[in-house]
């Protein structure tokens, strides 16, 4: 029987809790977070009106044996009843746009949009997708995105669309970004088939055995692209945080600081500002340079790659509108590095979630994302720049790409501190995978059992 400590309250730690909970050989365990809340960056403001906003994450995907596993843990949780789908067919998955060169481009779908020249794109992508099967195999073991795709794709999807999607997705910069640790299914098809169009065709390598819960096999026949929570994502940590209060077995504790992890005669010994707390074993979820700060000097080759993984810090904008003020409707769009290096996108969170609109009397809100990779370039240092700059840059955006003249009705700005890891090239070398199937990864490793 073992007493664990998890380090770190995000949704990696609190997964890596539920996991734990599960398994009988586990007596106790500790969880220590270090802010004043859990969840990290799944946090949700949600207003008396009964408006909510997301300043983190606000939609998950269902697809694959990873998202199948957490929407396996949402219904054992009981947030069945509570989940907002958006499917394939809604306007918000069929369109999502591109701003290039003064202008909102719906980006291409469908056969038909593959087979024409869709602006901003000066051919038809197929034809780009056509020849990248003639492409030869890379004998490099890794390469920037940016490199990967204009090898294989053409410079101009490179420059325009994958520049945007890592904006979006990563807010990092595509040309320093690893392909095979940020998109290990187009490597992993490269080396195995030789090309994309093969591999992502015929499979590019095993995955994990997940199997489908009743919330997961609902998300296949109703062919869901995305999922919220009717009171925001953020229920999704506060009920693993209840389920673990529950369990009688986990210690919760906020505002806890690891400062430095010792090995002891049985164990471990975790070194906070008013104590120290023995466990069998560690299980960290946090940050790389947090817990490079706190290890040993004897683990020197793991400080030392921790340190080495960057951090980028990103603006969270939320504005809301009286009316309906969009012009056209889609999920959101995405600015390209060469069109404006400070403004990565902006989300209309209205069209597929109207659910968290407050329901008396018709508003929009959109979501505006800035800085990432550019954020000291284009603001400064972000502990020295004022929301009321960041507020101006935002709605000036929204005036500028869609139009909107009037003023918000409301507005939150969210800096967020060192969100999100960048996988630069060799990052393979270290471990990167899902943050929530990761926690159950741990778990098991650590047991020796399934969970």
């Amino acid at each position: 029987m073992r007493t664990i400590a998890v380090l770190g309250g995000g949704i990696g730690g609190l997964a890596a809790s539920y996991y734990l909970c599960k398994s009988p050989q586990v007596t106790k365990i500790t969880v220590l977070e270090s802010s004043s809340r859990f969840g990290g960056w799944l946090w949700s403001t949600r207003r008396s009106d009964g408006a909510v906003f997301e300043h983190g994450p606000r939609g998950i995907r269902p697809a694959g044996a990873l998202g199948r596993n957490t929407l396996n843990m949402v219904d054992d949780l009981g947030l069945a009843g509570e989940i907002l789908p958006v499917t394939y067919s809604h306007i918000a998955s069929q369109n999502r746009y591109l701003y290039v060169n003064g202008q909102l481009h719906r980006m291409p779908s469908g056969i038909s949009g593959l087979l024409r020249t869709v602006p901003p794109f000066s051919r038809p992508l197929l034809l780009s997708v056509a020849m990248e099967i003639m492409v030869k195999k890379s004998k490099q073991d890794d390469e920037s995105i940016h490199s990967f795709v204009s090898r294989r794709l053409g410079k101009e999807l490179a420059d325009i669309a994958v520049d945007s999607l890592c904006r979006g997705v990563f807010a990092g910069d595509c040309r320093k970004l690893s392909v095979r640790s940020c998109f290990p299914l187009l490597y992993n098809s490269e080396q195995r088939r030789g090309s994309l169009t093969l591999g992502l065709l015929l499979g590019s390598g095993p995955t994990p055995v997940v199997p489908s819960g009743p919330l997961a096999q609902r998300s296949i026949k109703e062919s869901w692209a995305q999922w919220s929570l009717s009171r925001g994502i953020e229920s999704f940590p506060e009920s693993i945080t209840d389920y673990l209060q529950q369990s009688r077995r986990v210690q919760l504790h906020r505002e806890a600081v690891v400062k430095q992890i010792c090995p002891s005669a049985s164990g471990w010994k975790i070194h906070l500002e008013d104590g120290v707390i023995s466990a069998d074993h560690i299980i960290s979820a946090l940050p790389a340079k947090a817990l490079s700060s706190a290890l040993p000097s004897s683990c020197q080759p793991l400080i030392q790659a921790l340190q080495d993984i960057s951090t980028v810090t990103v603006a969270v904008v939320n504005l809301e509108y009286e009316g309906s003020i969009l012009p056209l409707m889609g999920f959101g769009h995405l600015v390209p590095s060469s069109e404006d290096r400070g403004l990565l996108g902006v989300v209309y969170d209205s069209v597929p979630f109207p659910q968290h609109n407050r329901p008396n009397g018709q508003t929009t809100r959109l979501t505006v994302m800035m800085g990432g990779a550019w954020f000291q370039e284009e603001f400064g240092a972000p502990e020295a720049v004022t929301e009321e700059r960041l507020l101006a840059r935002a709605t000036e955006a929204v005036h500028c790409h869609l139009g909107v003249t009037r003023a918000p009705s409301w507005s939150r700005v969210a800096i967020q501190m060192d969100c999100i890891p960048q996988y630069y090239q060799g990052h393979f070398l270290r471990v990167v995978n899902d943050v929530i199937f990761s926690g159950r990864t741990a778990v098991e490793e650590l047991l020796g059992t399934g969970v």
